[in-house]
């Protein structure tokens, strides 16, 4: 499994916050997204039905993932292919090595995958000398880079444009140094020459799964620049990694999942490219691979199913919660430390890791609800935050100062006069205090806000005393 780094968010996200190339890149894409959305769900009338439908359907094949998963095994097998089942990510890589050593591979052509990011599938075909060539422009990109993605869909969305010319003129050596590399249509040409010999040098070809559809045994990639289709059709194996919630029962359920996916990420009624594919050749057909190999993992899922976080294996990775996050745009992907970031992560990464490792990432939240609003299958991403919280408090695992603080707040909660006293005297404190400039740049107990911003200093009374004395908002 990929090397997780959650313990120390606090320390990645100070880290980020500082990076003021970070903060350029990703003011400039947020607007992108989340406006793209806004405009494709309101051009779509029946946009919030299929958004329950989508729900319901996610909860009825979770209910009896059991029955569909052992359908879909059945029509992979009759279509010609092959289904291997990993409880871990150990065997999930044992898995695909053991298969590319069967037709002695030397190169792997990789699909955008998150689950191979999850199973570190990379790092282990370096490894065993299997050259692995990511195909997705953005995570070639960051591949040059060494870095890891910092989104689910966009994952090089964190660097800027003169990062990407950088990384590519240190990577390109053999090309022109004089060319002009300023624009990215200039950088596009440049990653497609590359990458198209590399679909005619690998082996095998390698890609996740947005959906797996019981009913037809085919595998669902959905993708905007083809690079999906060439990875799995050229080389003479096909491995689909995908973990085992992407199932759904029907081609109509994926239907319905996939109008709002792409809306929901890219704000495209459709992406580009939405390709199925059931089993390998068949005779007569003019092109595709020779074996088609399906790895179901597990990798902590089952362990979910049946908690309060069953909810989370909804998830169509459409990235929409943390295009609208406002922790997720301050900080960026990587601060999260591990495979996914964001609302999403901070519910699925205590799920899988433990909430002993990574219990920090649902503090990282506003509770603003952004995440729960946009989400194409309704997850209650703040509630299931609250849930993680809960169980780190009970297994005393916040800090002593954050315990110390809730006791002493639970104590005066439970004494309501005493709590209007202490407030009372508080504000009538703080307001002298930052009387002369109207905010606070340093307070006693919450220097955890002042560090980074200033705190305006209160006015007037109490809300609770302008309410007992009648005093109503406008």
């Amino acid at each position: 499994m990929k090397v997780s780094t959650t313990r120390n968010f606090k320390a990645n996200a100070a880290e980020q916050l500082a990076n003021e190339t970070l903060r350029a890149a990703l003011t400039k894409s947020k607007g992108h997204f989340t406006d793209s959305r806004a405009i494709a769900a309101e051009n779509l009338p029946e946009f919030e039905d299929l958004r329950d439908q989508s729900r319901d359907i996610k909860d009825h094949t979770i209910e009896n993932l059991d029955f569909y998963l052992e359908a879909y095994e059945a029509r992979v097998k009759e279509s010609g292919g092959h289904v291997h089942w990993a409880r871990t990510a150990e065997d999930a890589r044992n898995i695909v090595l053991e298969i590319c050593k069967s037709v002695d591979a030397k190169a792997v052509n990789k699909g955008k995958s998150m689950i191979s990011e999850e199973c570190a599938i990379n790092e282990m075909l370096e490894e065993n000398g299997i050259r692995a060539v990511e195909t997705d422009l953005g995570e070639y990109i960051i591949q040059l880079r060494g870095e890891t993605p910092s989104h689910i869909i966009a994952p090089a969305v964190h660097l800027t444009k003169g990062q990407v010319e950088e990384s590519f003129r240190a990577n390109h050596t053999h090309l022109d140094p004089d060319r002009i590399l300023e624009e990215p249509p200039t950088l596009l040409d440049e990653a497609r020459t590359i990458l198209r010999q590399k679909y005619f040098e690998a082996e095998v070809g390698m890609t996740g799964a947005n959906l797996l559809v019981a009913e037809t045994g085919s595998s669902i990639i959905v993708t905007n620049e083809g690079n999906g289709d060439l990875s799995q059709l050229i080389p003479k194996v096909h491995i689909v990694l995908a973990s085992i919630e992407k199932i759904v029962p029907t081609l109509e359920d994926a239907a319905t999942i996939l109008r709002v996916l792409a809306r929901s990420a890219t704000g495209q009624e459709f992406s580009s490219y939405t390709t199925m594919s059931t089993g390998p050749k068949r005779e007569g057909d003019p092109d595709g691979p020779e074996e088609y190999h399906v790895i179901l993992l597990d990798n902590g899922r089952t362990d979910m199913i049946g908690t309060e976080f069953q909810e989370m294996l909804r998830c169509i990775r459409c990235g929409a919660c943390m295009n609208h996050c406002p922790v997720y745009q301050s900080v960026g992907g990587h601060a999260y430390g591990w495979v996914y970031p964001g609302p999403m992560g901070s519910v699925l990464s205590p799920g899988l890791l433990g909430v002993d490792e990574a219990g920090h990432l649902p503090n990282a939240s506003t509770f603003c609800g952004r995440c729960e609003e946009v989400c194409p299958v309704r997850i209650p991403l703040p509630k299931l935050m609250r849930n993680w919280r809960e169980q780190e408090f009970e297994k005393h695992l916040s800090p002593g100062a954050v315990r110390v603080g809730l006791g002493l707040w639970s104590f005066f909660a439970r004494h309501p006069k005493l709590y209007q006293l202490a407030t009372g005297i508080q504000m009538r404190v703080l307001a002298r205090a930052g009387r002369a400039r109207g905010r606070l740049s340093s307070v006693p107990l919450a220097k955890g806000w002042t560090k980074y911003r200033d705190l305006p200093a209160p006015e007037g009374r109490t809300f609770q005393s302008r309410w007992k004395s009648g005093e109503r908002p406008q």
